[in-house]
């Protein structure tokens, strides 16, 4: 690689327009699709980096020094871009959520504790707790108070660099309140820089009014919810809780392929408390990610590797379910494309944290810097079915960018569970920077 991608200027997009110069290192991947295996290590690292941003969209990207920059720079100086100086600070592609559940009312502080102190998640989900505990309390909120919740924990994510997040469903269980979930999601899109992806989760645990018949829930779900949901163009993906206790593989086949007859896209949490066979499930169906995987078999995860499916892995939620870590160095060494999400949820993960993300991500389970990297933007933006336009810093994306309050993108492993994001970028207009 010879430190710059350049391209045409980006026309027609909306966004800002400015030069970003003086950057100490620029890391990002490079791709307009998930890369696999070896390929999540390959990243264009360039020292002393400049960045021209045209309507929203990377023009040209590379070494200061190089002519072609010095051309872009001047023409775009004649046009009037503003200069961002960057003073020496790294710059990595905005970072990509590609699994959370950001949109519920209620806590369940206790049960954080009660796991602490050895409670089981699904013991405490038989007693009646969890993820049913956050339905009751969501579908009293009004879409005001969701509103309200979801935009405070929008600004948390973007001061930690999240310029795209994911938004399930799954805290109302009835048609009311998973619409009016799906509908916060998009009127928030209305108010936030950050980009959302809205997920319909409907199969996520069986609500009291279906106790005991799993069956007529998932009948519900699938000929009034789904039909209902895709005719209000209200969500992108179908998701499914495929977990021994909750759905199993034949339920969760059965919803999936009716909603990819509606035109859905599939994604699925898959082998988290025990190995059922939800990845292979995913691969079978050719979903764009499977989810969680803690337990998931060998010969399944092979299976997703030939069949192109992302594997989500949550090292959050297995840190804070003190469960082992997805087995992502398994994963990447065979062949996988792996993402990193932070499954931010009420219950079994209430942290954003991406700094804490990225320490887990290389201390326990062994990624490099330069596959969390591309975990946590190219590869979570293929689990979206964004690679095309996002993830990196290249020409033809947008501008999507973090500026690091460090020399080098190894700090964001190296600076232990430190948010170094100083400024945020989203089709280059700044939307955050930290006093």
């Amino acid at each position: 690689m010879d430190g710059r991608q350049e391209g045409q200027d980006g026309g027609g997009s909306s966004g800002g327009s400015l030069i970003l110069t003086n950057i100490g290192e620029l890391a990002t991947p490079l791709g307009r699709s998930a890369r696999a295996g070896a390929q999540m290590g390959q990243l264009l690292r360039i020292k002393n980096a400049g960045v021209v941003v045209d309507k929203g969209v990377i023009s040209f990207c590379g070494e200061m020094s190089d002519p072609a920059f010095c051309d872009k720079l001047d023409q775009a100086k004649r046009e009037g871009f503003p200069i961002l100086d960057a003073n020496g600070m790294a710059c990595a592609p905005g970072f990509i959520d590609c699994h959370t559940h950001f949109i519920f009312a209620g806590t369940r502080e206790d049960e954080f504790f009660w796991r602490a102190n050895g409670l089981p998640y699904m013991e405490i989900h038989r007693r009646g707790g969890g993820i049913l505990r956050t339905v009751e309390a969501t579908r009293k909120a009004s879409q005001t108070e969701l509103l309200e919740l979801g935009s405070k924990r929008l600004e948390s994510m973007l001061c930690q660099g999240i310029t795209t997040v994911e938004s399930k469903s799954g805290y109302g269980l009835d048609l009311d309140t998973e619409v009016r979930i799906l509908e916060t999601a998009k009127a928030l899109q209305a108010t936030t820089p950050v980009d959302l992806v809205s997920t319909y989760l409907g199969p996520h645990a069986v609500p009291p009014e279906f106790l005991g018949d799993p069956e007529a829930y998932l009948e519900f779900v699938i000929h009034t919810v789904l039909p209902a949901v895709r005719s209000r163009n209200l969500a992108q993906f179908a998701d499914v809780f495929c977990e021994d206790g909750v759905f199993d593989l034949e339920q969760s086949r059965r919803y999936l392929l009716a909603a990819r007859e509606l035109g859905f896209h599939l994604k699925l949490h898959a082998d988290e408390m025990a190995p059922l066979g939800g990845a292979g499930l995913a691969a079978e169906l050719s979903a764009t990610s499977a989810d969680h995987l803690l337990k998931a078999a060998d010969a399944d995860l092979l299976a997703m590797a030939r069949a192109g499916t992302i594997a989500v892995c949550l090292p959050l939620t297995a840190f804070a379910l003190r469960e082992p870590f997805a087995r992502a160095r398994f994963m990447i060494d065979n062949g996988l494309a792996v993402a990193l999400a932070s499954d931010f949820n009420p219950g079994s993960c209430y942290s954003q944290s991406v700094p804490l993300l990225f320490a887990l991500a290389v201390l326990y389970m062994n990624l490099t810097i330069d596959e969390a990297l591309t975990g946590l933007t190219l590869n979570a933006a293929a689990a979206l079915g964004l690679a095309q336009t996002t993830g990196s810093i290249e020409a033809g994306k947008k501008a999507d960018m973090v500026l690091l309050d460090a020399p080098s993108c190894d700090f964001l492993a190296y600076n232990v569970a430190t948010n170094l994001v100083k400024t945020v970028l989203k089709a280059g207009t700044v939307v955050y920077t930290r006093a």
